[in-house]
C-alpha cells in the first residue's frame, strides 16, 4: 500500500474509509450500510491542527512574535494547514491506521503530528498528537465531521447541554464573553467542563454520541445538507485566547469518540 492510498477499515457491519493524501480525512463511515458522512474531498471529517477554526486576520502571538498565516477564508485564516496536506501511512490493521503529518510551511514551526483511527462494532475513536523535538509552540487539536442532516427519513436531532456559549462577534469570532447558551442555527463554540457530549439523532434509525475528554465543541448547523459536531482544544482563535503549548517534553493529545446504536 502506498503512503497515500485510500484505507478500508472494518468491524461487525462498520466500515471507515481513511484519506491519509486528502489531508488525512475521515472519508466515509457506513453503519449497517447507512453513509453518516458527507461525502466529497472537502468533506467527511478532516483534522483540524495546528488550529482549530478561526484565526483573527490570520495572526498569532509567539512571545514577542507574530505570525502571519494565510487568509483562507478571508478576513481571517481557518482550520490549521494539515487538512491541505498528504499525510503517511505509519502502520494498519483491520480496525486501524496510524498516520502522520510532519508540519511545513507556511506553519513556521517544525513538528509531528500523528492520528489514530481505530473502529469497533459501534464506534469510531480518533486521536491526535502533535510533538515537537525542536522549539515550542503554540497549537490546537480538532475534529471537523461533516454529517450528514438526512439519511433518509427525518432530519437529525442534536442534544447537549453546554455550560456556556461563547458570544460570536460580527467577525465570527468569539468576544471573549461567556453568554447562556441560545437556540441555533449555529456557527459557535460551546463550553462544556465535563467533557464534549453531544448526541445525534436520525430518528427511527440511528443514535450517534459523539465525546472527548476536551471541553469546547464548535456546532454548525447553517447548511441544508449536513451538521458539524467539532469537538478541540480550544475555541477559535485559540491561540491568541487559549495557547496551548507543545514542548519537547510534552505534546499535544486529545482524542474523541463516536459510538453509535441502532434505532
Amino acid at each position: 500500500m502506498s503512503d497515500d492510498e485510500d484505507i478500508t477499515l472494518t468491524a461487525g457491519d462498520a466500515e471507515a474509509t481513511v484519506r491519509p493524501g486528502h489531508g488525512g480525512r475521515i472519508g466515509g463511515l457506513r453503519v449497517g450500510g447507512l453513509e453518516l458522512l458527507r461525502q466529497g474531498d472537502r468533506f467527511g471529517c478532516f483534522p483540524m491542527v495546528p488550529w482549530c477554526g478561526r484565526i483573527r486576520e490570520g495572526r498569532f502571538r509567539d512571545g514577542a512574535t507574530v505570525h502571519q498565516m494565510p487568509l483562507n477564508s478571508p478576513p481571517h485564516a481557518i482550520h490549521g494547514t494539515a487538512r491541505d496536506g498528504a499525510w503517511r501511512t505509519a502502520r494498519t490493521s483491520a480496525g486501524e491506521a496510524v498516520l502522520t503529518y510532519d508540519l511545513v510551511g507556511p506553519w513556521p514551526y517544525p513538528g509531528r503530528v500523528t492520528q489514530v483511527v481505530a473502529l469497533t462494532e459501534d464506534a469510531l475513536t480518533l486521536s491526535m498528537s502533535v510533538e515537537t523535538y525542536h522549539s515550542s509552540f503554540p497549537a490546537q487539536i480538532g475534529w471537523h465531521p461533516w454529517f450528514h442532516r438526512n439519511l433518509g427519513g427525518e432530519d437529525v436531532r442534536l442534544a447537549f447541554e453546554p455550560g456556556w456559549q461563547e458570544e460570536r462577534g460580527d467577525d465570527h469570532l468569539p468576544t471573549g464573553r461567556r453568554i447562556d447558551p441560545r437556540p441555533g442555527p449555529w456557527d459557535d463554540c460551546f463550553g462544556m467542563p465535563g467533557g464534549v457530549d453531544v448526541t445525534l439523532t436520525w430518528p427511527g434509525q440511528l443514535e450517534l454520541k459523539v465525546t472527548s475528554p476536551e471541553e469546547w465543541v464548535v456546532v454548525y448547523d447553517e447548511q441544508d445538507s449536513a451538521v458539524c459536531v467539532e469537538p478541540q482544544t480550544g475555541p477559535p482563535d485559540g491561540l491568541n485566547t487559549h495557547p496551548r503549548l507543545v514542548t519537547p517534553l510534552e505534546p499535544l493529545e486529545a482524542t474523541t469518540t463516536w459510538a453509535w446504536r441502532r434505532a
